[in-house]
C-alpha cells in the first residue's frame, strides 16, 4: 500500500488543526477517516518545521489521499462537514475563459497521445512544499501512473516559457537538449542518448525505447520544456524554492485517468493557497472531451444508491438526510431524491451522490454505502450477534483439489501458491500467446498486476525462471484460480479451479509427462482421451490436449524452445494444466 511522508507542521495547519490532535490514540482514530494509519510518528525531540509523519493509506483508489494536502483534506472536511469549493475546474458545455494555450500536434498521437495542464500562482514555494510536490508527483506517476506509463508530470517556472506551448512528436536521434542535472554533470544529449545515459533515461527508457517518434514539451520560441514521460530539461523544466508561478503539466495515455491526475494535483495547489488559472489544449485530433478541453477539468457522473440497499448492506435503517450528512462529512454532495440504480429499473427513494472534483471510485452504489458507514463512524453501529446459526463445510471443488494435490505430491512434486494477477509481458509475450482472452484491470497501480492469468503455466514457469542454480529435475504444481474472456457468460468472463503441473530436466519429455498424466487420472477414478494440440506454448507434434466426456479440458505436452528462452530457461519442459470444475462434473 502507498506510504507518505508529510511534515508534521504543514500537515496539520492544512488540517485545520494547527496544535495537531491531543494524542495519538485521537489522531489514529481520524486517520481511518481516510483509510489511512500512523506508520512512524514524528520524532519529538526535533524542531517543530522539521518533524516528519509517516503515514500508510490502506485504499489503493483514492490517489488523492497520496500528498500531505489530499491526506489532510479528508480529515479536515470529516471533522468540519464543509466541502471545499473549487470554482476553477472547467465542465462540458462550461468551459473557462484561459489565454494561455498548448498546442498539440497529431505527430504525439501513436506515442503518448494526451496532455494536460494548468498554472498555479500567488504563492510562493517552500522547501516543505516543494519536497511534497516532488513525492505527490513520484506517487501519482508511479503507482497510479504505472511507473510513468500512463501518467508522468512536469513543474515548469512560467517567467522562462513563452507561449503557446507546443507538444508534439520528435525524432529522438536528431533532437537534444540539457536534460535536469543528477549528480553526474550533462551537456547537450539527444532523446536516443538521454534513454541510455542519464539515470531517470535508463530507468523509464522501456517506456520509448521501441517509439520511431518520441514525445518533446516546447514553448513557442522552440526551447524544450521536457521530455515527458522521462526527464525536464536543465533550463525551463527546474522549479526552485522561492519560485511563486509554475506551470504544472501532465501527460499519459488514458484521458480520464490523465485528467483525474491533474485535477488531484490542481486540488492540492489550491488547498496550498494557490490561485489555479486553467490552460486550454488545443488537439489536432479528437479526444473524450473534443479538440479543445480546459483543464482543471469536471467529468465525474453523479450516482445514486436507494436506501433499501443501504438498509441492506449496513444492516441499520437510515433516512435520506442521515446518508447525505454522512456523505458530507466524506466531501461528497448529495441529494435526497427518487431515481433508479444502475442495472435496475425499480424507482427507490435514496440519495443522489456528486463525487467530489479530486475523485473518481465511484463505479457502483456500494462506493456510495462505503463513504455512507465511514462518514457516519464505524463506533456509531450497534454491535450485534448473527441470529442464524450456520455449520460450515468445504465445497466439493475444493475437496476434489485437495485429492489432486495429495496425487502429485506423490508423484514427486512440489507444490507453489501464485499471485492471480500478473503482467501482460509474463502471461501473454513470454508464453508465445495472442492475449486474445486474456482479462486486464481497468485501473490498475501497476504493470506487474495489470491483468488476470488466463493459466498457470506462465506462473509454474515465473518460478522456473529463477531457479537454475537448484539441483535438477525440479517438479512443481498448483491448483488456484484462472479467469478468461468468455461472451458465452452473463459477465462475459469465466473462472475455473486449475491444476498445473511443469517439470524440468534432462529427462522431461512427452513421454514422461503422459506417463504422470495417466497416473494422476488413475487415482482420480477418471477416463480421458487425448488429441493433437496445436497450443503456441508447446512444441508442434509434441503437445496432446486433454479430453473428458467429449470436452477440451486441458493439455499437457513439450514446452516450445522459444517459450524457455523467453523466461531465460535452459533445459527442457514439460507441463500440463486442467481444467478441475470441468473435471469433478
Amino acid at each position: 500500500m502507498p506510504k507518505i511522508e508529510v511534515n508534521e507542521q504543514v500537515f496539520y495547519t492544512l488540517a485545520a488543526r494547527p496544535g495537531g490532535w491531543k494524542n495519538r490514540d485521537e489522531f489514529e482514530a481520524i486517520l481511518t477517516c481516510a483509510k489511512a494509519e500512523l506508520d512512524e510518528d514524528s520524532d519529538k525531540s526535533l524542531p517543530e518545521q522539521e518533524r516528519t509523519l509517516k503515514i500508510e493509506l490502506n485504499d489503493t483508489n483514492r490517489p488523492d489521499l497520496w500528498g500531505t494536502a489530499g491526506c489532510a483534506r479528508q480529515l479536515k472536511i470529516y471533522n468540519s462537514g464543509k466541502i471545499p469549493e473549487y470554482s476553477f475546474f472547467s465542465r462540458q458545455g462550461s468551459d473557462k475563459k484561459t489565454t494561455r494555450k498548448v498546442k498539440v500536434e497529431a505527430s504525439v498521437k501513436q506515442v503518448r497521445p494526451y496532455i494536460a495542464g494548468f498554472i498555479a500562482k500567488g504563492k510562493t514555494i517552500t522547501d516543505p512544499m516543494l519536497r511534497d510536490m516532488i513525492q505527490t508527483q513520484e506517487k501519482l506517476a508511479w503507482n497510479f501512473g504505472r511507473k510513468r506509463r500512463a501518467i508522468s508530470m512536469g513543474l515548469y517556472r512560467i517567467a522562462l516559457i513563452k507561449w503557446p506551448i507546443i507538444y508534439k512528436g520528435a525524432d529522438p536521434d536528431s533532437v537534444s537538449f540539457i536534460p535536469l542535472q543528477t549528480d553526474q554533470p550533462f551537456g547537450p544529449l539527444t532523446l536516443r542518448e538521454i534513454l541510455r545515459q542519464h539515470p531517470k533515461g535508463r530507468e523509464y527508457a522501456f517506456i520509448l525505447e521501441k517509439e520511431p517518434v518520441h514525445p518533446l514539451l516546447t514553448d513557442s520560441q522552440g526551447f524544450i520544456l521536457s521530455y515527458p514521460p522521462i526527464i525536464n530539461s536543465n533550463d525551463l523544466g527546474a522549479v526552485e524554492v522561492g519560485d511563486s508561478e509554475i506551470f504544472v503539466e501532465l501527460t499519459g495515455t488514458d484521458m480520464h485517468t490523465l485528467t483525474l491526475a491533474a485535477s488531484i494535483v490542481a486540488c492540492d495547489f489550491a488547498d496550498n493557497g494557490f490561485t489555479i488559472e486553467p490552460v486550454e489544449m488545443e488537439y489536432e485530433y479528437d479526444t473524450l472531451f473534443g479538440r479543445n478541453p480546459v483543464f482543471p477539468r469536471y467529468f465525474q457522473e453523479p450516482i445514486f444508491c436507494s436506501l433499501s440497499r443501504v438498509e441492506k448492506f449496513l444492516g441499520e435503517k437510515l433516512n435520506a438526510d442521515e446518508c447525505v450528512q454522512a456523505l458530507m462529512r466524506m466531501g461528497v454532495k448529495a441529494e435526497k431524491t427518487t431515481d433508479m440504480e444502475r442495472g435496475t429499473e425499480v424507482m427507490s427513494e435514496g440519495v443522489r451522490a456528486y463525487p467530489p472534483e479530486y475523485r473518481n471510485d465511484f463505479l457502483h452504489a456500494a462506493d456510495i454505502i462505503e463513504d455512507i458507514m465511514i462518514g457516519r463512524s464505524l463506533g456509531s453501529f450497534k454491535s450485534q450477534r448473527p441470529s442464524d446459526a450456520t455449520i460450515g463445510r468445504l465445497l466439493p471443488i475444493t475437496l476434489f483439489s485437495r485429492q489432486v494435490k495429495e496425487a502429485l505430491i506423490g508423484l514427486g512434486y512440489q507444490e507453489m501458491i501464485y499471485n492471480y494477477l500478473g503482467s501482460r509481458k509474463d502471461l501473454v509475450e513470454k508464453m508465445r500467446g495472442d492475449g486474445g482472452r486474456i482479462i486486464r484491470i481497468f485501473n490498475p497501480m501497476t504493470e506487474n498486476y495489470e491483468y488476470v492469468r488466463d493459466s498457470v503455466i506462465a506462473s509454474l514457469m515465473a518460478s522456473e525462471s529463477v531457479s537454475g542454480r537448484s539441483v535438477y529435475p525440479h517438479k512443481i504444481f498448483e491448483t488456484g484460480k484462472i479467469a478468461y474472456l468468455d461472451d458465452n457468460e452473463n459477465y462475459r468472463s469465466s473462472t475455473c479451479q486449475y491444476a498445473g503441473f511443469l517439470h524440468a530436466g534432462t529427462d522431461s519429455n512427452f513421454n514422461t509427462a503422459a506417463a504422470e498424466l495417466q497416473t494422476l487420472f488413475y487415482y482420480l477414478s477418471r477416463e480421458y482421451k487425448v488429441e493433437e494440440s496445436s497450443d503456441p506454448r508447446f512444441i508442434p507434434g509434441r503437445a496432446a490436449a486433454i479430453i473428458y466426456k467429449g470436452k477440451s479440458i486441458g493439455v499437457f505436452g513439450e514446452l516450445h524452445p522459444e517459450t524457455l528462452e523467453n523466461w531465460g530457461v535452459t533445459v527442457p519442459c514439460t507441463a500440463c494444466e486442467i481444467d478441475l470444475d470441468a473435471l469433478i462434473l
